[in-house]
């Protein structure tokens, strides 16, 4: 039998019959709406959804003429937040931390999403001599993409900025896109596929000798420190005050004891050469993107993430930023049903909604951070230990 990828009806039940599925594994659902998915379809993977409440004050924002992010407003309220994974304990204990910092305020900070192409030069210097060109050439690049007939740019995508690095004889080019309420992969790629060729190609002073349009500095799916701090995405920041009663009653611990665990988990970081500072984001952003139809691939560059811990007054400031939350309200495979729906329940289904989601997914990702760091701040790390053994499978 030859593997079609093809989705359609005649292909899927071929595959299915020669891994001996119809005969075992079945799926009631009708596969038609996930055929635009993925190619090579056989079925679908179901993960159990939990829901925690978390209450935010959100921001209202949107991007200036210029791309700067603006906040227009803000009101609090109650998300219940879908959270689809197996992990056991996870849905508790971010409820848990939910109750614990009580309203959790959060805010939109920047939105860069980027694609890092390269051009190889004849040597260093006309690598230096491109990069300085490229640099200058930024409002006439803009214009030229926007005055252009081709169909395969994207029209979404704007270019909002460009950076250069230049090592040996390679020029890496920084493309700085935003995509509006999609990720953008896909279209930052086709502009960007489209400068290369058409205008840096064409129009540079010295003809590089090959144009490459991920060089693999782009930072997409993959931590780095250079998003660590510019950021790949929506970059958010999540901050709660937890008050000493609610410490005390709700977690179990002290201030005291969680700032001395920030302390300890801080230096932790830096002396592994983490791209994060933070104990556990990536279950949260990895149970959310499941369920709302996000990018999977997405989370490693989604969760590195920079958490800290300030004895005040009463209690203890705790905050969590992310340089780079790769999210989408519209496209890819937020359009597949049920993602559509757990997006839409909500609020985040749909236009003009990205930068909601992106911070019901900080504040959801804060309130895990809370709880995690209360159980591990204990003397000995005993409640840490104590959740692991009696949730734990297989002894």
């Amino acid at each position: 039998m030859r593997w079609s990828r093809k989705n359609d009806a005649r292909s899927i039940a071929q595959r299915r019959a020669a891994m001996g599925l119809d005969g075992g594994l079945t799926t009631s659902l009708d596969l038609e709406p996930f055929a635009g998915a993925a190619e090579s379809l056989v079925g679908v993977a179901v993960i159990p959804v939990s829901a925690a409440p978390v209450e935010i004050e959100l921001g209202t924002y949107e991007l200036s003429d210029e791309g700067a992010v603006v906040e227009t407003g803000r009101a609090a309220e109650r998300v219940h937040v879908p959270l689809a994974h197996t992990e056991g304990g996870l849905t508790a204990s971010l409820t848990r931390g939910s109750l614990a910092a009580g309203t959790i305020r959060t805010y939109v900070l920047h939105d860069r999403i980027t694609r890092d192409s390269c051009f190889v030069c004849v040597d260093a210097a006309e690598a230096v001599a491109l990069a300085r060109w490229v640099e200058g050439e930024l409002d006439a690049m803009r214009e030229w993409l926007e005055s252009s007939d081709d169909p395969s740019l994207s029209r979404r995508a704007r270019l909002r900025g460009v950076k250069t690095h230049v090592v040996g004889p390679m020029c890496h080019v920084l493309w700085r896109w935003t995509t509006g309420d999609a990720v953008g992969p896909n279209m930052m790629t086709r502009n960007s596929y489209a400068l290369n060729m058409g205008y840096v190609m064409e129009r540079a002073p010295v003809k590089p000798q090959r144009a490459i349009l991920e060089a693999n500095m782009g930072g997409d799916k993959k931590p780095s420190a250079e998003f660590f701090q510019s950021g790949h995405g929506k970059t958010v920041l999540a901050e709660a005050f937890l008050a000493d009663e609610q410490i005390r009653r709700v977690l179990r611990t002290t201030a005291g004891d969680l700032e001395a665990l920030s302390w300890a988990g801080t230096h932790g970081s830096v002396a592994s050469g983490m791209q994060s500072v933070a104990f556990t984001p990536a279950s949260a952003v990895a149970a959310i993107f499941a369920a709302t139809g996000q990018d999977l691939g997405m989370v490693g560059t989604s969760s590195m993430a920079h958490g800290t811990a300030r004895r005040v007054d009463g209690g203890l400031q705790a905050t969590i930023r992310f340089g780079g939350l790769e999210v989408g309200t519209v496209g890819g495979g937020t359009t597949l049903p049920s993602a559509r729906d757990w997006l839409a329940s909500i609020g985040c289904a749909g236009a003009g909604k990205v930068y909601r989601f992106a911070q019901i997914v900080a504040a959801a990702a804060l309130c895990l951070e809370i709880s995690a760091s209360a159980a591990m701040a204990t003397a000995g790390s005993e409640n840490f230990f104590r959740a692991h053994h009696e949730r734990g499978g297989l002894r």
